[in-house]
């Protein structure tokens, strides 16, 4: 038994959807971008069962609205 527990967390995939832009998939253990979320990473070779939404695209939004705003 480890000192610090089973603390290891299963890798997932980070969906990062853009504002202006198609949606990116981000390995959490290796940082592997992707288009889609795979079955396994083709970069590290881990398995990923799940997908974490990270709604990016709201920071993108506050940003443009800034810019034009009067």
């Amino acid at each position: 038994m480890s000192l610090f527990g089973n603390n290891k967390k299963s890798p997932v995939w980070i969906q990062k959807t853009h504002y202006l832009k198609s949606d990116e998939f981000i390995c959490s253990v290796c940082g592997f971008k992707a288009k889609k979320a795979y079955k396994t990473c083709p970069g590290c070779k881990n398995g990923i069962s799940k997908v974490k939404y990270e709604p990016s695209w709201v920071d993108e939004a506050e940003f443009v609205d800034m810019m034009f705003d009067d």
